[in-house]
């Protein structure tokens, strides 16, 4: 009966750490509603350069080719992909070395 207790109080510690990252992903968006007009003005500067595009938990490379009110569709190796606003947290370009090669290796 004893050893239930350890597994029975991990449980709920994963189950109040998931409830906790749900809202704290709820507020964010919330949030970022208002900023969208901001971002949308801000991501029109990226419109055919290669970015990478960051969201909460992954990121995508390519080159943008349209930014609507909506998210960012991006081109990568012929195909697209369409990214929403609401998730995007950081957008950068490709960085490049000095003699204009895309850098093999990005530390954030």
């Amino acid at each position: 009966m004893s050893s239930y207790i350890p597994i029975f109080l991990l449980l709920i510690i994963i189950l109040i750490t998931q409830r906790n990252e749900k809202a704290v992903l709820k507020n964010i968006i919330k949030k970022r509603k208002t900023e969208d007009s901001e971002m949308f003005e801000l991501a029109q500067k990226f419109i055919n350069k290669e970015c990478i595009i960051y969201t909460f938990n992954s990121q995508f490379t390519g080159t943008i080719k349209e930014v609507n009110e909506g998210g960012i569709l991006i081109e990568k190796s012929g195909t697209l992909e369409a990214v929403n606003f609401d998730f995007i947290v950081r957008i950068r370009e490709y960085p490049k070395n000095k003699n204009g090669k895309k850098k093999s290796v990005i530390l954030d």
